[in-house]
Order: structure tokens, then sequence, then C-alpha cells
């Protein structure tokens, strides 16, 4: 109801602006209590979810209220994309609300404060319950992307309930050539030696693309189960542009939102497909309602994320996604999520 009235002043602010600002908001509110362990409690990947519900990577880029997304009712809480060193990212103006569309397009560019700042604030968070994951990124100018992974892992896992790495951004250039075969099973032996060398052992997911053809998704399902990763986060934003009623229609950049619904889902089941169900997968992409996230765990998703239903749909939407999914499950004749995924 608050959103509802404070959305119209929200939408006459740039992007950015109002995003800064609801960071604020969080750090200044008090820090609601983390989810409790309910109807909805999943294990994936050795960690155990108080529910599937997520909030994807984007949002918290410097991981400063990781917490706070906790309180909203969300199971886990991704912070990044991180990189080694601070950056700026893209020149501005690189975020655009896609109104009539329910979608967002950006181009941000990695900018976050760098390794260390973020690395101290989830050193000090002052609740270290909840599952917080950690996003890794390369510098633009790195002159070896895969030591800045490997630097980032090693780094991070000691403060990560599991890292994420991100080689699916369409905004850093030639980062999405690190899905190639043999780059990506390069970079992934790196990583997972840097984590050894760093005394902890977080689950590593992997964010792919929605762009993918068929021999990469097959390339990238094998690779995954032989590295034993954690998860596969299927899927990042597209730069692919169906039809769109928006005057930023043809702005560059990584599309999200309700447009892009159907292709991530479809890549969802693809990589279910691939996978044997061998490894979990989390479905990201166009979720807006409970019945899209339930759509997701049936096609094989064991956790979903979101993000961009936020800008439309306000703070209070994990809640109700999860009070959704608990009447949807029960609907359906399921007593779990592990038992509702993939059984489409």
């Amino acid at each position: 109801m608050i959103f509802s009235a404070a959305r119209p002043f929200l939408f006459l602010l740039k992007p950015e602006l109002a995003h800064r600002m609801t960071i604020r908001a969080l750090q200044t509110a008090p820090t609601g209590k983390p989810q409790p362990s309910g109807k909805l409690a999943t294990d994936v990947a050795g960690l155990q979810f108080p529910n599937p519900v997520g909030l994807a990577a984007g949002f918290d880029k410097d991981a400063e209220v990781p917490d706070a997304v906790l309180g909203l009712g969300f199971g886990f809480a991704e912070a990044g994309s991180i990189t080694p060193l601070p950056q700026a990212g893209n020149p501005k103006p690189r975020l655009f609300r896609l109104t009539e569309d329910g979608a967002v397009i950006n181009r941000m560019g990695f900018n976050n404060g760098g390794a260390l700042a973020a690395r101290d604030r989830l050193a000090a968070r002052k609740r270290k319950a909840g599952i917080v994951g950690v996003n890794i990124g390369a510098n633009k100018n790195s002159s070896d992307r895969v030591v800045d992974y490997a630097v980032m892992a090693e780094m991070m896992a000691p403060f990560a309930s599991y890292l994420a790495v991100n080689i699916s951004s369409p905004n850093t250039p030639g980062l999405r050539a690190l899905q190639d075969e043999n780059q990506l099973a390069d970079l992934l032996d790196e990583v997972i030696a840097a984590r050894k060398r760093s005394g902890s052992m977080p689950p590593i997911f992997l964010k792919v693309a929605p762009d993918l053809e068929a021999a990469d998704i097959d390339a990238i399902a094998r690779i995954a189960i032989d590295r034993k990763l954690g998860a596969l986060i299927v899927s990042n934003t597209t730069v692919s542009r169906p039809a769109l009623a928006s005057k930023h229609a043809a702005e560059t950049g990584g599309l999200s939102g309700k447009p892009l619904r159907d292709l991530a889902t479809q890549r969802l089941r693809d990589f279910q497909k691939a996978t044997g169900g061998e490894i979990p997968l989390v479905g990201v992409g166009g979720i807006f309602t409970a019945e899209d996230a339930w759509e997701r765990i049936r096609a094989g998703a064991s956790l979903v994320q979101l993000y961009s239903a936020l800008v439309y749909k306000g703070p209070g939407l994990a809640r109700k996604i999860t009070s959704g999914l608990e009447l949807l499950m029960e609907r359906d004749g399921f007593s779990s999520i592990e038992e509702a995924v993939g059984s489409e």
C-alpha cells in the first residue's frame, strides 16, 4: 500500500537515483527478522534455504544491505557483482525503465566500490545468520580476467554462503566469451583452486546468459557437472529484443523483466534436460508472481531469483510470492519444494 502510493513519485526520479534512495532507506530502516524456516525450506548445494525466493545480484552491488534484504522475506540475498578494483562502470544514463513493458534495460558495466570495501562490510555483518551469496566479476580493463576471478574467489570465500561466478553480463566487452568451453573449464579450475587456498569451501554457482546455442548449453552443463558446481544460475539479462512498447526499446544493454520470462524459462528447461537433474538450477528472469516462480520450480529450478519485479511491485513482493508458493504447493499436492522441482 505504501509503495503503491510512493511509486508515482519514485518513477519521476532517474532510475539510478531511485535505486540509491532505496539502498539508503534500507540502511537506515529497522532491519526485519530473517525469514524463518517453514513449509518452503529447501536444501541446495549443502545450504539450508528458509525459502527458495532470492534477490538477484545487481540490487546490492556493494554488499551494503544484505541483512535488510533478508528482513524483507527473501530466503537468500546475492551481493555484487563485485570486482577486484573499484570501477565507475559505463557512462550515464545507463539504466532505463520500460514501464509499458514491465521491463528494465541496463548497461551498468559492473560499477562497484571494489573488493576490499565489500569484504570489510561482509566481515562486519552484525547478523551472520541467513544465506548471503557473493557475485564476483572481472574489471573491464583487466589484463587477465581469469586472474581477477581467482583473486575474487580467494578474497570472498570466507565471507560468502556461496560464490556466484558471473561471466554472463553483456555490459563488459568480451566477458561472455568466457562461456566458451575451453575458457570456461580453465576459469573454473582457477576459481576452485583459489577457493581451496582461502581455507573456506562455499559452493560455487555459475551464472549464464540466456543467449546461448544448444552446443553451448551442453558444454556448460558437462563442465558444471564435472567440476561439481553447486548450481547454475539461469539466466542473466538478454541482448535480444522482442517487441517492446517503450520509447527506450532501442537502448543498448541487457533486457530484464517480463519480456525475458519466456526465454529464461526455456533456457531453464534446456539446462534441466542437458544436466539430467544432476546439478541444481536457479531460475531467474521475468519472475513477478508466485505463479511465475512456481512455473520455474516445476520446470527444474531448485531456487528462483528476482530483481526487476521489485521496481514495479515494491519491497513486499518476496513475502507475497512465498505466501503464494505455499498455496500452490498445497494445491498441487506437494509436501516440499524438492518434491516439486522438475515435476512438469
